[in-house]
């Protein structure tokens, strides 16, 4: 007989966490607690990605109408619990006066909970792109993770994970001007203000963006008109004598003067200069 129905999920859902983190807690020695968690007892964590919540008004008025759907992660510190992932759905549970909240407890190291972290604000698209760069280069500078290893772990071409990265070098007051006009959204645009030298360089691209609304394309074309102004600018310009004779041609002097004008004179004087020397028998 032929089998009618289908087990498991429907082919239109899928699982949020992907295969990594599953198997992360798959593979815990110990199998991890659901627990109702007293909310007083439980703190946020210090290395949180997200630098803002946002709005959780929303969050909030959902919590009352049906609970908190999701439980945190948490793991324990001491006779207390600090937050791994959920800091929204914790900050708008506590905001509505709830005493408790559902967690899964976890016994990982700080790494691990970093790590943890990202994925989970990654996979909800939580994180805009600077929160991205400082978290991933948070794993590299104090966890010691290679742009390889959070390739693999975070499920991202090595490429991109640097490219990200690269963003973390864009100062504070840019970011500022990146959110105020929107740059902040496009990924792209701020992967090619971080590729400027300097700060200065940032700042004009920023500048030049916000004011003719570049797509990322033009600002291929203008960083590469900044690097021409600047190659101009920098090579000092030397001038030039070249002398070759018309009726030999086996041979020709060249002469280069570390200045932009020379006068007849000084050349006379520096070949006159250079005779003396071949001629003496040193």
């Amino acid at each position: 007989m032929q089998k009618t129905k289908r087990s498991g999920l429907p082919e239109t859902i899928t699982m949020r966490h992907d295969p990594h983190f599953v198997e992360f807690i798959s593979n815990q020695k110990t199998i991890p607690l659901v627990r109702l968690l007293k909310i007083e007892k439980i703190d946020p964590n210090p290395r949180q990605a997200r630098c803002e919540l946002g709005n959780i008004q929303e969050l909030m008025d959902s919590i009352k109408n049906k609970g908190v759907l999701e439980p945190i992660l948490v793991r324990p510190r001491g006779d207390r619990y600090e937050i791994i992932a959920g800091e929204r759905r914790f900050v708008a549970s506590k905001n509505i006066d709830l005493f408790e909240i559902p967690a899964i407890i976890m016994d990982v190291t700080d790494n691990e909970a970093m790590e943890i972290s990202l994925i989970e604000n990654l996979q909800r698209k939580d994180l805009d792109v600077f929160e991205e760069a400082d978290g991933l280069k948070t794993l590299i500078e104090i966890y010691n993770y290679s742009h390889a290893d959070i390739s693999e772990k975070i499920g991202k071409a090595r490429s991109t994970i640097t490219e990200i990265i690269n963003v973390s070098r864009i100062p504070a007051p840019l970011r500022v001007l990146c959110r105020e006009s929107g740059i902040d959204k496009n990924r792209s645009l701020l992967i090619e203000i971080s590729k400027q030298k300097s700060e200065a360089e940032m700042k004009a691209l920023v500048d030049n963006i916000r004011e003719h609304g570049l797509k990322r394309e033009d600002t291929r074309d203008l960083t590469k008109l900044f690097r021409e102004k600047e190659s101009k600018t920098k090579r000092p310009k030397h001038y030039i004598f070249n002398y070759r004779p018309k009726e030999d041609r086996s041979f020709s002097v060249r002469i280069e003067f570390k200045k932009e004008s020379v006068n007849r004179q000084e050349i006379i004087k520096v070949l006159e200069d250079l005779l003396e020397k071949l001629k003496s028998p040193k």
